[in-house]
């Protein structure tokens, strides 16, 4: 008799994989996909009809999209960093459908659980740590398995599939692609390789050429520091983030070339492509800037990058995660506003910040004019730079003896 097990599911190479591997191993198998917003009606269409030609037990599909607003773009906006500076976390979702997976599991009565991570990269560890800080469970990584024995592991996967009759689609000989309303991630090919992207490692984002010739400007709204409104319309956290993507996407915003360190010391190399995660982040930094204090912009990047590192490196349910949201949490609560974004393509800029909650000294504007004399200026400069000028005096001889 088989066992049931549940299988966190997209379709793609690696987990269409999974599933007759899984089988020929006794296991009933259960796939669940979490929509996170990153595929469109025929997409999701396919998934669900690839799990069924695949001969599994079951298929469910999860709408992800409040979910990974609230568990995750709404803090990862409050921190404003990318991990490394740069790349703005867009596989979080993994965290969210390992939740998906696991709530699969309890209906079913299994504490099975399978994924389609390899052994060498980041999902595996958020997989399993995910996994694990949620309970007991009996974690299956078909890849891996297979990575003990064969190098070439998507020639492998491919030709184990094209042996039982199943096609795989071009796109997935190529490159590895993820996607989910975060954006979007390639690799795989000459990527991998550290070798100029070939033509076929295209996603959502236009190249120059076909770049629109009118610029495009929007509005976004923040209540303490989370968008709820575009262009003045009251909207759902994830639905506003998908009409970004759908907005910015076609002006090329948000694709990049990303290089990183891995969790487990590997050099990682991506295409990325976030329009609308990066044109939020634009505005959301632009109103901060305004509105919290000096003291404020210069510490919270420090918690920002801590946040990001333990979301990135897998500890989406340690302790301090929820530690440094209470910081970023009360950050916010003057940052309300509207910011108006603009783009000509490629890049995209604040270009106005409106808030009641902006800075503004009442007589002065910044290398303009002041409503304090020439005396408190000097005075004021006398005393901030007294440590740097005394040392000057004291060893202006040059020997510092």
């Amino acid at each position: 008799m088989s066992k049931d097990i549940v299988l966190a599911f997209s379709g793609g190479l690696d987990t269409s994989f999974c599933v007759p591997y899984l089988k020929e191993r006794g296991w009933a198998v259960h796939t669940v996909f979490a929509d996170t917003g990153g595929v469109d009606a025929e997409e999701r269409a396919f998934i669900e009809n690839r799990a069924k030609e695949l001969g599994v037990a079951s298929h469910v599909t999860i709408d992800g999209g409040p979910a990974i607003w609230s568990g995750f773009v709404k803090p990862f906006v409050w921190a404003g960093e990318g991990y490394q500076g740069q790349y703005p976390l867009l596989v979080s979702d993994r965290y969210l459908i390992v939740e998906a997976a696991l709530k699969r599991a309890a209906e079913l009565g299994t504490r099975a659980i399978a994924h389609g991570c390899t052994g060498m990269g980041n999902d595996q560890v958020r997989f399993d740590l995910a996994v694990k800080s949620l309970g007991d469970y009996q974690i299956v990584a078909p890849i891996r398995e297979i990575q003990k024995e064969h190098t070439q592991t998507r020639a492998y996967e491919q030709a184990f599939l094209e042996e039982r009759g199943f096609g795989v689609r071009a796109k997935q000989q190529a490159y590895t692609i993820n996607e989910n309303l975060l954006g979007l991630t390639m690799s795989g090919g000459e990527i991998d390789k550290w070798q100029a992207p070939g033509e076929g490692a295209v996603g959502w984002c236009k190249p120059r050429a076909e770049w629109p010739s009118k610029p495009l400007r929007v509005k976004i709204g923040f209540e303490r520091g989370e968008a709820v409104s575009l262009d003045g319309e009251k909207i759902a956290g994830h639905k506003l983030l998908a009409k970004l993507n759908g907005l910015f996407a076609p002006y090329g915003v948000g694709r990049g070339l990303y290089t990183g360190d891995t969790t487990i010391g590997l050099k990682g190399r991506i295409i990325y492509e976030a329009p609308g995660l990066i044109s939020l982040l634009t505005a959301h930094r632009a109103l901060e800037e305004a509105v919290l204090s000096k003291q404020q912009n210069r510490f919270k990047p420090d918690v920002a990058r801590k946040w990001v590192e333990v979301v990135y490196e897998g500890f989406f349910h340690d302790p301090i995660k929820a530690d440094l949201e209470a910081f970023l949490a009360s950050s916010q609560s003057t940052v309300n506003g509207e910011v108006t974004l603009e783009t000509h393509g490629g890049l995209v800029s604040a270009v106005a910040v409106e808030s009641k909650h902006i800075l503004n000294a009442k007589g002065a504007t910044y290398a303009q004019s002041a409503d304090w004399g020439v005396a408190e200026a000097e005075g004021f400069i006398k005393l901030f730079g007294m440590s740097s000028t005394l040392w000057a005096e004291v060893n202006r001889g040059g020997n510092g003896e």
